[in-house]
């Protein structure tokens, strides 16, 4: 049976210091690096054929170091002269996995509130206006995606290219943001808008699901002490 694991990168170094980050490239903190290594150990039992990335750097770092030690070598898929230099040669790829990068599965563009603390951002803007802008649906950040918008690019991209491959028998590893796999856990369960904003997806902590009969089955997150189905919500 085909297993699709979604995963929030490790807390990154702007997570920690309370910054709106959204298309910002920032890198994960000591402790984000430690959630991917943890993350990675979780899932040492699984075998995963092609892994997702966003095109940022912490969702890369996270997946790169939670295979670490999976015995197989993740290798990014480039396109152009990059794809062409890149090609392996004299292996049959088996301890190969290929990595997909995709700006579709980018966190949420926060706009002009990148940078911002949100604390400061709270006592400029008022507190009832951020937090619109942060939890709701529909409502976007001066220049920035509302989470629907986020939705109108994941949605297509997990349709188009990581569902096939669950057709295919592949076990699919996903590293992304809280925003971007939010809004494809809305689409895989049904949520409503307002289930949606309750839902939680903590850092470096992987949700696990089963692919079988066309659909996927929640099989919860994988935590030292087994799956929690409720850990999200």
């Amino acid at each position: 049976m085909p297993v699709l694991v979604l995963l929030r990168h490790g807390e990154s170094l702007w997570n920690k210091l309370n910054l709106f980050t959204g298309w910002v490239d920032v890198p994960l903190s000591e402790k984000g690096i430690k959630e991917a290594l943890k993350a990675g150990e979780l899932l040492r039992g699984l075998r995963f054929d092609v892994i997702f990335t966003s095109e940022l750097v912490r969702a890369i770092q996270t997946a790169m170091l939670a295979m670490a030690e999976s015995g197989r070598v993740p290798v990014i898929l480039h396109e152009g002269r990059m794809g062409e230099w890149g090609r392996i040669h004299g292996e049959d790829g088996k301890d190969f996995i290929p990595v997909i990068k995709s700006w579709h599965l980018n966190e949420r563009y926060y706009g002009e509130l990148q940078g911002w603390n949100k604390d400061r951002a709270r006592e400029v803007f008022g507190e009832e206006r951020v937090y619109l802008w942060r939890r709701s649906y529909d409502i976007a950040p001066p220049g920035g995606e509302s989470l629907k918008d986020t939705a109108e690019r994941t949605v297509p991209f997990f349709r188009e290219r990581i569902l096939p491959a669950l057709e295919e028998g592949k076990n699919v590893l996903v590293s992304a943001h809280g925003n971007s796999l939010r809004s494809v856990v809305m689409h895989i369960e049904g949520l409503t808008k307002e289930e949606i904003l309750r839902f939680n997806i903590p850092t470096g902590v992987p949700l696990v699901y089963d692919y079988a009969n066309g659909e996927l089955v929640r099989r919860g997150y994988l935590t030292e002490k087994g799956y929690d189905k409720d850990l999200g919500i």
